[in-house]
């Protein structure tokens, strides 16, 4: 039980969890043992509530297939349960993205003073910048 909020779980038998070979260099083990986890997440199919469906699937995430399905690989760690533990944190992590929405931001302008500074800051350092200029010879 994959559990999000109090309100929010996963049960078990949504998540496909499949053990696979990992890829890259790993010595004698490499070929003999399935320490890679594949999770398979089927958003349509799920008990999540239809608002993050439609956020999930709503996302760019190169991760959701066309059909739906969230897909994870694991394979950053030697042992499958460690494997496990970080497909499911991700999967977790993915569905919380689009758990809350973003606050909205509250539109402010600059007081008086802030924009005098900023102007006066401008002119001090366009007075600099003009003593960079040619120098004449005064023979």
């Amino acid at each position: 039980m994959l559990e999000l909020s109090r309100q929010v779980k996963i049960p078990d038998h949504e998540i496909e969890m499949q053990a696979v070979r990992a890829q890259g260099a790993g010595g004698q083990n490499v070929n003999k043992v399935a320490t890679a986890i594949h999770l398979r997440f089927d958003i349509r199919a799920s008990s999540l509530p239809e608002g993050f469906k439609e956020k999930l699937l709503a996302l760019g995430d190169q991760r959701i297939s066309r059909d739906g399905v969230v897909i994870i690989k694991a394979q950053s760690h030697r042992t499958q349960e460690r494997n496990r533990a970080e497909a499911m944190a991700r999967l977790k992590a993915l569905i919380k993205s689009v758990m809350y929405a973003p606050k909205k931001r509250v539109a402010t302008r600059p007081s008086k003073g802030a924009k005098q500074r900023r102007l006066d800051s401008k002119k001090q350092r366009g007075r600099h910048k003009a003593l960079r200029g040619k120098v004449e010879d005064s023979r």
